[in-house]
């Protein structure tokens, strides 16, 4: 019997995960979202590509959640972007707004589900998911460090013109400038990357793996990144419903792991059937931990703003 995932909003994240997670037949998928005939439209495109890359699994589109009952896994995409003009406490508000209704409604079908937070601010936004859902910790997990984490190895693997198979990385923290790429413990070919690269470069990586969205969103203009977050989905997807016990960079409620207490930041987990089944605390030097208070701060400040609104 195949698995069941719930995607909620049908934008070009939640399509595309839909799309990655469908194409790997191991679930089928139901893609909610409030816009009228949208995720039918895309879910049935997408069905009917099944004879074509040889998957069963299927796939429905619905605007309302009595379709999602008894998911195993419901990852949550929908919210809206920060516009122009629009303060920051506007989008936490309008976001704040989204995310209740979706959890209010998720959790009465599928009470014993998983929830994937994706929406941004995705710090914020997996706090008041985890309050309003009143899930076990386990049970609620941000996707950010494995996004950020695949900029990471990318831009390496690009600098040494190596294979980004070779490349492993972590980065800890909140999603946004304050997230913390962990130098030391990232290697190529198991080398550690000091060795490789002058500190210069690697500054420099640091940097541009900290702009990454950024840098997308210039590009584009109108709109944000979607295909490398989709993938970030589906690696904590496969996780989780095969039991595959990953250890990835994932936002977690933590209670007094890396001294921090009553907030959701990114840290290393092992990801498997049950949710977060371990929070992996490794050694941090002075620095790293300096700079892992500081993206801890700038997610209270959030979580504060939401308490304020």
């Amino acid at each position: 019997m195949k698995s069941k995932v719930t995607v909620v909003g049908a934008g070009n994240v939640g399509a595309t995960a839909a799309q990655r997670i469908v194409e790997k037949g191991f679930a089928d998928v139901v893609l909610v979202d409030v816009v009228e005939g949208m995720p039918q439209g895309k879910a049935l495109d997408l069905l009917e590509s099944g004879p074509v890359l040889g998957y069963d699994s299927q796939i429905i589109g619905a605007n309302t959640y009595d379709e999602t009952a008894d998911s195993d896994l419901v990852v949550i995409t929908a919210g809206i972007a920060r516009r122009p003009g629009m303060s920051r406490d506007d989008l936490l508000k309008t976001n704040m707004g989204i995310m209740n209704s979706v959890i209010e409604e998720v959790v009465s079908r599928s009470p014993n589900s998983i929830l994937m937070i994706v929406s941004n601010p995705l710090d914020a936004m997996a706090h008041l998911a985890f309050k309003k859902s009143g899930f076990p910790r386990e049970r609620v997990v941000g996707m950010a460090g494995v996004l950020d984490t695949a900029r990471m190895r990318t831009f390496i693997a690009q600098e040494l013109n190596v294979s980004v198979e070779d490349v492993q990385a972590y980065v800890l923290g909140g999603h946004g400038d304050t997230m913390v790429p962990l130098v030391r413990y990232t290697t190529v070919g198991g080398f550690p990357l000091a060795s490789l690269l002058s500190q210069d470069r690697i500054d420099a990586i640091v940097q541009r793996t900290r702009d990454g969205g950024g840098e997308i969103v210039n590009l584009l203009k109108t709109g944000s990144a979607f295909y490398a977050p989709a993938a970030a989905i589906l690696q904590m997807t496969e996780s989780i419903l095969l039991d595959k016990k990953r250890i990835l960079p994932c936002a977690a409620y933590l209670e007094g792991e890396y001294g921090v207490d009553g907030l959701l930041v990114g840290v290393p987990v092992k990801l498997g059937a049950a949710g977060i089944e371990q929070i992996i605390e490794i050694e941090l030097d002075n620095e790293e931990k300096s700079q892992l208070s500081g993206s801890v701060e700038a997610v209270q400040e959030l979580v504060d703003a939401m308490d304020s609104l």
